[in-house]
């Protein structure tokens, strides 16, 4: 472990494995956004038109709603993938896992599980 403190970056294969773990989760997240997309600009509902106006004010309501809440999801996926995306960037310029308020090197427990972060655990509960 004291060989980890003093590191000042990951080398090329650690971040190629961070680069995998990345592209899958951007994968995945670039699939959920279109799910939330297409289910967003659906057309063929099935309508409550001849069902009773009290009914169909009902349904509009929750109509409106779910695609509140789904436009929600969508954008808070967008930034996600914006996140993710940053990260092979950071990758491409050897500048991944290093903490921006500490300037150490992020654990690669944390960066396994929150491929994205830019800050160590230390910087993060200092912020809170």
């Amino acid at each position: 472990m004291a060989q980890d403190t003093e590191k000042t970056r990951y080398s090329d294969s650690e971040l190629d494995e961070f680069k995998e773990i990345i592209l899958a989760k951007l994968d995945e997240a670039q699939k959920d956004f279109e799910l939330l997309k297409s289910s967003m600009s659906l057309k063929d509902d099935n309508g409550t038109d001849d069902t009773s106006p009290t009914f169909k004010l009902l349904e509009d309501g929750s109509d409106v709603l779910s695609r509140e809440e789904t436009a929600q999801l969508a954008s808070r996926q967008q930034k996600f993938i914006k996140h993710l995306q940053d990260a092979l960037m950071r990758i491409e310029n050897k500048t991944y896992g290093i903490c921006r308020a500490t300037g150490k090197l992020i654990s690669k427990e944390r960066l396994r599980i929150v491929p994205h972060a830019t800050l160590s655990i230390e910087a993060k509960r200092q912020q809170q």
